[in-house]
């Protein structure tokens, strides 16, 4: 499978993540049945910025950190985008993170 045929299954699964919620890069991957690639899923979060129907804001890592925040311009975007949706950020951390946790369906 080629990365550009990856990285558009996984903004296919993104754009499905519902408002005020999150996944994270490891939960993509396996529902795409690579469970262990959830860097690559990172790498194709990283890749889809210019891409405003993609919500890259909601990927974040399995613990409910925002470790991709370092790739959104501004100091807290991606902190600022989740709060604006509802969801509590504390010290880069989702508050309550599985009230919050949304769990994409099988894709393959």
């Amino acid at each position: 499978m080629s990365d550009d045929n990856f990285f558009e299954r996984v903004y296919a699964i993104a754009r499905k993540i519902p408002y005020g919620r999150v996944t994270s890069y490891g939960a993509i991957a396996k529902a795409l049945g690579a469970a262990r690639s959830a860097r690559m899923v990172g790498y194709a979060m990283n890749a889809s910025h210019d891409m405003e129907d993609v919500p890259a804001h909601r990927v974040v890592n399995r613990k409910g950190l925002l470790t991709g925040k370092f790739h959104f311009d501004g100091t807290n975007l991606m902190q600022q985008l989740l709060e604006s949706e509802g969801v509590e950020v504390i010290d880069n951390q989702i508050v309550d993170f599985e009230k919050h946790f949304w769990q994409p369906e099988v894709q393959y």
